[in-house]
């Protein structure tokens, strides 16, 4: 599974909208959007801020997306 796929899914996990998700993480909805869907590379920063706002380790989060 792919790192945006891994995002998408636990927010659905958590029925939050990618909106709320941007909120969190401090990042712009359309950024959200593109990284979801593997158009954007991801900083590590970020990684780390996406993975706080879906309540999980960064390792969580990049384990669960096979990297």
């Amino acid at each position: 599974m792919s790192l945006g796929a891994a995002i998408r899914a636990r927010r659905k996990e958590l029925v939050m909208s990618q909106e709320a998700l941007a909120d969190f993480a401090e990042l712009d909805r359309s950024h959200m959007g593109k990284i979801e869907r593997g158009e954007r590379n991801v900083t590590f920063m970020n990684i780390v801020r996406i993975a706080r706002a879906l309540q999980l380790l960064p390792s969580e989060l990049l384990r669960s997306a096979d990297l």
